[in-house]
């Protein structure tokens, strides 16, 4: 079956499908991972985007019920240059065509992802429509320039849980409250592993219903979209910095810099990928990440005198992490719990053990 990729701005890639029928519209990005496909789709901060992979090659070992990171996918399409109709691995439970169809997720191969990703690079992150329904082009044009895109959008409360649940081990000597604003399963794993339980939390849930659980540390995870249209969870994270560490991941990280009274911008095309070079400041170690964010936390805009830069990404000179230095409150804008990707920055979860036992 014939697809189509229309640009806001005119542009047109056509290819096949290989996923579900329909027409989807969201912000076009590039993911430079060359693994990791079924975590990538799964992540819930895709919300409102539909992902192209660099790589060419896609699906060639299948889906499998472990590397799930949420419920189900959230993004809006998948598009790669080439889809490998047998999935040969002994995890394997499914075909990726097989898992796209099931969860209602348009998927188109044949397009020339190389020519995207520069005009990307080039034009900037842009609004798009996918569609296999042999729609026209001006029309598939005219819906990708009316649709809402992600600035000024709360796409949180489509991924949040709904309500509360546990995620933990036999033994857990600490509490973390997760405020779930679309957290991937692997941050939950590495938590339980370092003995956490974790009790995840509606990004809804106030402060003192969070106060209430008497927990160790809070986690404000990562998530899709817009941070300065998450007014609540700001708010939220303003009454709680003081009260109990806090660790921010991503999304979580750029809102605890606007509730610290920093501003945060939209980035030409974002970083998603797993080679996105960064550098510790206090040690000089580079870690190679995990990233996947089109917003940024605005450097020049955080007051120093409270608040220590910590980590620099050394592709753009973007803020990358960041600590308070009165309160144990500190984040990093990439995925220290990978899945799929280089571990180099887990390290982190274990500060995050070490400034919850201090300040027991």
């Amino acid at each position: 079956m014939k697809a189509i990729l229309a640009l806001e701005d005119g542009t047109i890639f056509r290819g096949r499908s290989f996923g579900a029928a329909g027409t989807r519209c969201g912000e076009v990005v590039f993911n430079t991972s060359m693994a990791g496909y079924q975590e990538i789709i799964t992540d819930p901060s895709y919300k409102g985007q539909i992902v192209a992979m660099t790589y060419p090659l896609i699906g060639n070992y299948g889906i499998n019920p472990e590397d799930m990171e949420s419920r189900r996918p959230f993004l809006e399409g998948f598009v790669v240059k080439e889809y490998s109709k047998v999935a040969s691995n002994w995890r394997s439970h499914k075909t990726l065509a097989d898992f796209l169809k099931e969860n209602n997720i348009v998927g188109v191969e044949g397009i020339d992802t190389r020519a995207l990703t520069l005009h990307i690079r080039s034009c900037g992150a842009m609004k798009a429509a996918l569609s296999t329904n042999g729609e026209d082009e001006k029309t598939l044009v005219k819906k990708a320039r009316e649709s809402v895109g992600l600035v000024g959008v709360d796409l949180v409360k489509e991924v949040s849980a709904q309500k509360k649940y546990t995620w933990s081990g036999e033994k857990s000597k600490y509490k973390v409250a997760v405020l779930d604003c679309g957290v991937k399963y692997n941050i939950l794993r590495e938590l339980m592993n370092r003995d956490c339980q974790c009790v995840v939390l509606p990004a809804r849930t106030s402060s003192q219903d969070i106060l209430k659980l008497k927990p160790d540390g809070v986690l404000l995870s990562n998530g899709p979209g817009d941070p300065a249209a998450l007014s609540y969870v700001i708010e939220t994270t303003r009454q709680l910095i003081g009260k109990v560490p806090i660790f921010g991941i991503c999304l979580g990280h750029q809102i605890l810099a606007l509730a610290m009274g920093g501003n945060t911008y939209k980035l030409k095309f974002g970083h998603h990928g797993a080679n996105h070079p960064v550098k510790d400041l206090k040690t000089g170690r580079i870690a190679v990440t995990v990233q996947n964010h089109g917003f940024c936390a605005d450097m020049e805009s955080l007051n120093k005198k409270d608040i220590e830069i910590t980590h620099m990404n050394l592709n753009d000179r973007t803020l990358e992490g960041m600590r308070h230095k009165k309160f144990p409150v500190f984040s990093v804008q990439f995925h220290p719990e990978a899945s799929a990707g280089p571990h180099d920055a887990n390290y982190l979860f274990g500060e995050f053990i070490k400034l919850m036992k201090k300040n027991r």
